[in-house]
């Protein structure tokens, strides 16, 4: 897998959509040699368009270990992903004063599985916020927004779904966890 501490690259095709670190949800829209000042004319990129962003590209080498990339999930797993929400562990945030720093953590592992757990954290931490007559932070909101973002784009390519529908889906399973979560204590 591109990123990871072995120097390992997938290889990815043109046409194959991927998640490119913190960016989301990219087409791969090239795989070139780039001549442009300050590149390495040797070296090969992909040529990624963000799902969300039309008129932005991303070049990145193919050879890259420093920012994961990685295949969306498959539809058999995104369904295994949304069966197993109810048990996705919330992130436990010891101190608060890093919080940023974790969440950043949180999204450049590309996971799903902790983008989940985050979002779980995150909501109930609104709640309670707003319980309390608060307001939710902008750093927590930020995050959030990213988190659901990337994981709502993945698995409405995945699943072959209208964006708004796996919102959904993905809504009602959180809040049947948080149902049953409450329930037990």
């Amino acid at each position: 897998m591109v990123g990871s501490d072995k120097g390992v690259c997938e290889v990815f095709q043109k046409g194959e959509y991927v998640i490119h670190g913190s960016n989301g949800v990219c087409l791969v829209t090239d795989i070139t040699h780039l001549d442009m000042p300050g590149s390495d004319r040797k070296r090969l990129y992909y040529v990624l368009q963000p799902l969300n962003v039309r008129d932005s590209r991303i070049y990145s080498p193919v050879d890259n270990t420093k920012v994961l990339m990685r295949k969306i999930l498959s539809r058999e797993e995104a369904e295994k992903l949304l069966e197993d929400i109810p048990e996705i562990e919330q992130i436990w945030i010891p101190n608060e004063k890093l919080r940023e720093e974790q969440y950043k953590g949180v999204m450049r592992t590309c996971d799903c599985r902790q983008w989940i757990g985050m979002m779980k954290t995150l909501y109930r931490k609104r709640l309670r916020r707003l319980a309390q007559g608060r307001k939710f932070t902008a750093v927590d909101e930020r995050y959030l927004k990213e988190a659901e973002e990337h994981l709502y784009d993945e698995l409405s390519l995945a699943l072959g779904a209208g964006r708004q529908e796996t919102e959904e889906r993905i809504i009602r399973k959180l809040k049947q966890a948080e149902q049953s979560k409450s329930s037990e204590n």
